[in-house]
């Protein structure tokens, strides 16, 4: 996990920040489901190991950006853990596919108490340990509603948005992308595109089903309209852009696609960072001299030639 490696990942890449430290890796660390630990009082042990597994990171990128993503809370991957057969089986939290079913922003509203406890470990590592470029970033958003309850539940626990503390939601679900000028109502500093859920939600998939594997891709033109929708009315707003999942390790032509559209960075996991970094600086150098030459494309960048191969 990353709080173990983030030194060396650091110094081998040199990276300019975290955008995304997954608070499922503290989850591991802590080793019981968070039900089991508030029913037994251990919600400070929860809080402090959540807070020293973000510290970790924290200090090694400083003053460069961490951006924490609060638990996706996805019932199927907690069940393993002690308390999880009661609280999330016997509780009726694992419907017939998890993917779709009680987690990310809506668990939130619905549990509290867990939520609140996130809040408390990064208000320590902000406050406490002086870890001011820790941000937060918001799983699996559906709602306005439950985003807007989320976010009052982060203000009672003292986390609120100002220049020196970002707010970040990821962007996974269609219902996301349509609203997303509404989102930056409500108040976000950014986003970041959940291109696996993104793209099952879309088209329609359930990628847990390997009947359905091969139907298609995040390079389908229907997820690229998406993203660029959603890429462009940040822009016009000055919203931070980000993508995480595995489609800018696995396919170069979405970084281009993205690089193109004026996303703002990209995130890849820590043995892809050179090599993307590379990848970007010669996709912005074309793009360089196609504008000395005043090129134009005959096409708009949202209906690129390759995503047809997936039609």
């Amino acid at each position: 996990s990353l709080p173990e490696i983030a030194e060396k990942v650091f110094n081998e890449s040199q990276p300019d920040g975290v955008g995304l430290l997954r608070a499922e890796h503290m989850m591991l660390s802590v080793g019981k489901h968070p039900r089991l630990l508030i029913e037994t009082g251990g919600e400070q042990e929860m809080i402090d190991k959540f807070a020293e597994g973000i510290r970790k990171v924290a200090e090694v990128f400083y003053p460069r950006p961490v951006v924490y993503r609060f638990l996706d809370f996805k019932p199927d991957e907690f069940l393993t853990l002690p308390g999880g057969e009661k609280y999330e089986k016997e509780a009726g939290h694992v419907g017939p596919n998890p993917l779709i079913g009680y987690r990310g922003c809506y668990r939130y509203i619905r549990e509290p108490d867990i939520f609140r406890l996130e809040c408390r470990a990064i208000k320590k590592v902000r406050e406490e340990y002086g870890l001011k470029n820790v941000w937060v970033m918001i799983p699996f958003v559906r709602t306005i509603r439950e985003f807007r309850i989320a976010k009052r539940i982060m203000e009672e626990e003292g986390l609120i948005r100002d220049p020196d503390f970002k707010l970040w939601i990821m962007v996974e679900v269609p219902s996301t992308v349509i609203l997303i000028d509404k989102f930056i109502e409500e108040g976000i500093d950014g986003i970041s595109f959940g291109t696996n859920d993104l793209t099952m939600l879309i088209a329609a998939i359930d990628r847990n089903d390997a009947m359905v594997q091969g139907v298609t891709d995040e390079r389908d033109l229907a997820v690229l309209r998406a993203m660029s929708h959603v890429i462009r009315v940040c822009r016009k707003h000055g919203i931070t852009t980000s993508i995480c999942g595995q489609a800018p390790s696995n396919y170069p032509e979405v970084v281009e696609f993205l690089v193109r559209e004026g996303a703002t960075s990209i995130s890849v996991n820590p043995d892809k960072v050179e090599e993307t970094r590379r990848l970007v600086a010669e996709i912005e150098r074309r793009i360089m001299i196609e504008a000395a030459r005043e090129m134009k494309r005959s096409k708009p960048i949202w209906s690129p030639e390759w995503s047809k191969e997936l039609e």
